[in-house]
């Protein structure tokens, strides 16, 4: 009788995401995220984090929050432990650095017990980082030449049984250096006085860094005795780092965020992960809070090898057809000449610009980015057998168009749209965002399915206003009994942003 083989051993990596903004997740970071079978995660991670992880990746959320719902620390080792042992590579991606009151090294330590091999990738820490962000050196020449990290929330355990890891007030009053507190809000009070109590002076500077190095960064400064007035004042909240030391003091000389025209607004995207992240890094860059509520996803569609010979005119309707069809490509062989005996058009600017990237310049791309246009711009091109590469159950303006002039056309369906499950979470903080992107017809039909209802009891919050990319889907809104507040002219990303930025600043007029 013979003897099944034990699964090939998988391996975790315990990696730091960094504080919040994007930019700061390092190269390694990215490159796990990418080749991942499964990805942990915590609630404050970059909202662009997982934009790289594989379509088939599992990802699963395992975050805590103070006061709210929070997945058990326990079930998350195991979770961890399972998928190793089964195999998968397996990312815990962590806010922040793993090992700074991350819980890494508890989660180290699991995994040791358990026999799984694991690797540690450091993230930016946020005492750190968010410091910076507000123009706080935390060690600085003559002012400080210490740091030390400190959690303001000191609880061994998730369970309120346990007792309190105690905080040796008196030593860090003495600490001759920047005191940075993780954790604190719901106790800064309490920080304040037991600090002045041991003996460090009120007179001492003390800043709030709330959500810091994120678009939504506010900083409140003040002295150790005035700081916690100070913050109730201006309704700081989690997460915050709170700066004690004669830096806090340089805040306001170093500040060198400038403010931005869409600063204090959220705006959610609902497009694939894949597809989200040139709109919310550009969002991000102009001071609005994304939040990240992808309502689809693109499914590679298999096929066989490409010949692309016969075709004198090759049509392309998205960027993600270019990507698919140069992977289709590839994996025939071939390459970019492949494409040199057809004129190629695109559907509009972005799928122009993915097929520059692969050494294709478009030879005809219309100025709106509807297959109405293209069909338009092709009129004068003369064509006897054409390819249309697209996405499954698309419109069929442009095969239809062709075929009415005497073209021979075949359609190639290269993916589909399938619908990505949207946590509550993430559907209500949709609901009560000041914007929400629609960038497709399927964006919004599955967005009201993870709703559970349309048009007006579709659960927007009263300031909520919707964006469309172009007529096509504020049709598929008007078709659910909803309207868009403002559409784009030009039917891309850019466009989005244009008339976004455009509607804000008439508002606050």
């Amino acid at each position: 009788m013979g003897t099944s083989e034990p699964p090939p051993a998988g391996r975790v990596y315990l990696v730091g995401a960094g504080p919040g903004d994007p930019g700061l997740l390092t190269a390694r970071a990215l490159e796990l995220i990418a080749a991942a079978d499964v990805i942990l995660y915590d609630r404050l991670i970059p909202a662009t984090a997982l934009d790289g992880a594989r379509a088939d990746a599992e990802l699963s959320y395992v975050g805590k929050q103070g006061g709210g719902e929070s997945v058990p620390q326990e079930h998350t080792e195991e979770l961890m432990v399972a998928r190793a042992l089964a195999g998968s590579t397996v990312v815990r991606l962590k806010g922040g650095d793993p090992f700074v009151f991350g819980r890494g090294g508890e989660e180290a330590l699991a995994l040791r017990a358990a026999g799984v091999h694991y690797e540690v990738v450091p993230g930016v820490t946020a005492g750190v980082a968010a410091a910076a962000y507000a123009g706080i050196p935390v060690t600085h020449r003559g002012l400080a030449g210490a740091v030390a990290l400190v959690t303001g929330h000191p609880r061994a355990s998730d369970s309120p049984e346990e007792a309190e890891e105690p905080i040796e007030w008196p030593a860090l009053a003495a600490f001759p250096g920047t005191l940075v507190f993780y954790m604190g809000m719901g106790r800064l009070p309490q920080i304040a006085e037991s600090l002045i109590a041991a003996g460090r002076p009120r007179s001492e500077p003390a800043a709030v860094v709330e959500a810091g190095t994120l678009p939504a960064q506010r900083t409140v400064t003040g002295t150790l005795s005035t700081i916690a007035d100070a913050v109730r004042e201006a309704d700081i909240r989690a997460p915050s780092i709170t700066v004690v030391g004669a830096v806090a003091g340089l805040a306001s000389e170093l500040a060198w965020i400038a403010p931005r025209p869409l600063s204090g607004l959220t705006v959610a995207v609902t497009r694939a992960r894949a597809q989200a992240s040139g709109l919310s890094r550009s969002l991000e860059a102009l001071g609005a809070e994304v939040v990240q509520a992808p309502v689809i996803r693109i499914r590679p569609l298999p096929g066989p090898p490409l010949d692309l010979s016969p075709y004198d005119l090759i049509c392309l309707t998205s960027a993600s057809g270019v990507e698919l069809l140069f992977e289709r490509l590839t994996a025939g062989g071939q390459d970019a000449r492949a494409l040199a005996g057809a004129r190629v058009a695109a559907i509009g600017p972005a799928t122009a610009r993915a097929l520059s990237e692969r050494g294709i310049t478009a030879d005809v791309v219309p100025t709106q980015a509807v297959a109405e246009a293209l069909v338009a711009a092709l009129e004068q091109i003369p064509v006897t057998r054409a390819l249309v590469a697209r996405a499954r159950k698309a419109r069929d303006v442009i095969p239809d168009a062709l075929r009415a002039r005497g073209a021979e056309v075949d359609v190639l369906d290269l993916y589909e749209t399938v619908v990505e499950p949207l946590s509550a979470e993430a559907l209500a903080r949709a609901q009560g965002a000041d914007y929400i992107t629609f960038t497709s017809s399927s964006t919004v039909d599955y967005f009201l399915e993870a709703a559970g209802r349309g048009g007006a009891q579709a659960g927007f919050s009263p300031q909520t206003r919707i964006v469309s990319i172009g007529p096509v889907t504020s049709a598929t809104l008007r078709e659910h009994g909803l309207r868009a507040d403002v559409e784009a002219s030009r039917h891309d990303v850019d466009g989005v942003l244009e008339v976004l930025l455009a509607d804000v600043a008439t508002r606050e007029r």
